[in-house]
């Protein structure tokens, strides 16, 4: 039985080296990375045990991307197919003006045809919190009722149910977005969502405190974590709010920072503490990412730890 079990698909992200272009690359770093696993391999790294739930092909492409994940010590629970293909997405980094440009490739591929009838809803069942993002059903219809059927799974046996609300505007346009993951949050206990999509495709008004509330009284999430960027988090629980500002970073990657900060609260959650320390240890993790080149957060709970006491030493000061 595991802590935490997240159901999506993870890609392989191919970078040229910054500055370069992809039209004239001629050599990629290659990333493993996904909104879910990232989730998940933050919140392993925090302590809790965690299992990845996804469909893969059976290809060198599908078993890099579970084996590397595996080795960051998730537990793999994985439906192998022989159709469809490896996901990937492509990142061309630059400084300002031009930024970073994004590019997916990931339209057929096996994960966007998974039902809930090929899945292990056992692990589900008996897992403390089943998480998955607003990305998985934005891939397919097939995906959007899998989506409702695995939180419905979840919900019925008692399992917490968390859910990033992670909108892509690559992916799906804002109407679409907001008809289908509001129609899942009967489902959900736990909401991270970022100020901008609270705004921008759920066309609510204020600032993130006031975002909590209204979707904490409106949709009656147990929970409600609305993120804001370089000011960190705040998070709405009976009826309180908690502002969390984020931990001072020089930043080597921005990717997957969202996931270290929401992998980590759910661990620390999970594991009895309050939402003040939840956010807290979230803020910590989301820092030390932004350090780490690639998706995903290879940080130990012991640097967490330093961050979080180092804080809590300069507001005793």
């Amino acid at each position: 039985m595991s802590d935490i079990v997240t159901f999506g698909e993870t890609m392989l992200r191919l970078s040229p080296p910054d500055g370069n272009r992809l039209e004239r690359a001629t050599e990629f770093e290659v990333h493993v990375g996904g909104a879910e696993s990232n989730v998940a391999v933050a919140a392993h790294r925090l302590g809790s045990d965690v299992t990845w739930l996804s469909k893969v092909p059976r290809t060198p492409l599908g078993r890099r991307v579970v084996e590397e994940l595996r080795g960051y010590g998730l537990e793999t629970n994985v439906v192998w197919t022989q159709e469809g293909r490896q996901a990937t997405y492509y990142l061309e980094r630059a400084g300002t003006p031009r930024g970073a440009t994004v590019i997916y490739d990931r339209s057929n591929s096996a994960f966007t045809t998974t039902t809930a009838q090929e899945l292990e809803f056992a692990s589900i069942r008996d897992a403390g919190l089943f998480f998955t993002t607003g990305i998985t059903p934005a891939l397919s219809s097939t995906l959007r009722e899998t989506t409702t059927k695995l939180l419905k799974a979840a919900k019925q046996a008692g399992t917490t149910t968390a859910f990033d609300f992670n909108y892509r505007s690559k992916l799906w346009p804002p109407t679409a977005a907001k008809e289908t993951l509001s129609s899942l949050f009967p489902g959900i206990d736990i909401l991270v969502i970022a100020a901008r999509d609270a705004r921008n495709v759920l066309e609510l008004e204020g600032d993130p405190r006031q975002l909590a509330h209204k979707l904490g009284s409106q949709y009656n999430f147990e929970t409600v974590v609305v993120t804001r960027g370089s000011e960190g988090a705040v998070g709405w629980h009976d009826t309180v709010v908690h502002e969390q500002p984020a931990f001072e970073t020089d930043t080597v990657s921005e990717i997957g920072t969202g996931d270290a900060f929401t992998g980590a609260f759910l661990s620390r959650r999970l594991a009895g503490a309050d939402v003040p320390t939840a956010l807290e240890y979230g803020a910590a993790t989301a820092a030390l990412k932004r350090t780490i080149p690639g998706d995903i957060a290879l940080v130990t709970k012991s640097e967490v730890d330093r961050i979080v006491e180092s804080a809590a030493d300069d507001v005793s000061r």
